[in-house]
């Protein structure tokens, strides 16, 4: 065992600093899942989600990201205020009960400069599936204070709400209406470098 982890260690080195092919998770201390939406038509109201997952696999000498899979709790909606995420989780938008989970699902990745710049997916809100594309800002890589390899994005797109079923709304005394149809979608993440040997697990906050 000695000898091959020996030997393990001598090809990272070999590869250089920071090339850690793998199998990476999202770390969801690290990690927001938030929207942003016009409010009475001069306002914007931010939300998250709290309670995610995500894997997927990352080629940092191609920059090509694969098998991308995330999967959001839909009641752990959060916009800092209790009587509008309870309306956010009833049938009159995301109906939590009969579709407990957002999903994204991605297809392919477009890079540049062996950077990912664009994941082209499938996301899927209140039970209805679309492909969308999300635009990349990866930040690099580097290693924790324990040793765990990590890296850093951020993610966005813009969805329209009707398209995946939610619709309510109300008209305004002075026109337009309560809620845009445009949504924001921003990731700010941190994945973890799964590591493939059994190891005690260390310390990551």
């Amino acid at each position: 065992m000695k000898i091959n982890g020996f030997i393990v260690a001598i090809a990272i080195a070999m590869a250089g600093p920071n090339v850690w092919a793998g199998a990476y998770k999202l770390d969801e201390s690290h990690t927001q899942v938030g929207f942003k939406i016009k409010h009475l038509v001069i306002s914007t109201v931010s939300g998250r989600f709290n309670k995610f997952a995500g894997n997927f696999e990352f080629d940092p000498k191609k920059g090509e990201i694969k098998d991308l899979n995330v999967s959001i709790e839909a009641s752990s909606i959060d916009t800092n205020e209790p009587d509008r995420d309870k309306h956010l989780k009833s049938p009159d938008f995301f109906d939590v009960e009969k579709f407990p989970k957002l999903t994204f699902v991605s297809k392919k990745t477009v890079t540049q400069e062996n950077r990912p710049t664009k994941i082209e997916g499938e996301l899927t809100i209140h039970g209805i599936k679309k492909s969308v594309t999300l635009d990349v800002d990866y930040k690099g890589s580097t290693t924790d204070p324990w040793g765990n390899e990590r890296i850093a994005f951020e993610a966005s797109t813009q969805i329209n709400r009707k398209d995946y079923g939610l619709k309510w709304n109300k008209n305004l005394d002075k026109g337009g209406v309560m809620i845009a149809d445009d949504v924001k979608i921003i990731i700010e993440g941190e994945a973890l470098l799964q590591k493939t040997e059994s190891v005690e697990k260390k310390e990551t906050k």
